[in-house]
């Protein structure tokens, strides 16, 4: 499955849904697999990219990676944050909606409006 270009809570913060094919942490959906996380590097803002390969985030600016299946969590680089996740629902028309986020998005003195 591709990934889906998404933004939370507005247009200035960009992030990407995914449908990894397993049961992950903060997966929803019938099988536990669908995520959403901010594509803004927690480090200094660079826009990462997502490798489906091994199921990363990678940034080009100082090569953070960020692993998807684990919940966004740094596996190398220079940034001292995991990667937002949004916090997702289901609803019972299958419908998917962004309610949070576990981590504070760059840029940002709060996640809220």
């Amino acid at each position: 499955n591709e990934p889906m270009d998404v933004a939370y809570p507005d247009a200035d913060s960009p992030g990407v849904l995914l449908k990894l094919g397993q049961a992950v942490e903060g997966g929803v959906g019938p099988d536990g697999d669908i995520v959403a996380f901010s594509v803004l590097c927690p480090h200094k803002g660079w826009y990462l990219s997502y490798n489906g390969e091994d199921r990363t985030f990678n940034c080009p600016g100082h090569h953070s990676r960020f692993d998807a299946e684990a919940g966004g969590q740094q596996v190398w680089g220079h940034a001292t944050n995991n990667l937002p996740q949004f916090v997702l629902r289901v609803d019972g028309a299958g419908d998917i909606y962004a309610e949070g986020v576990d981590e504070l998005i760059y840029g940002r003195l709060s996640n809220t409006l």
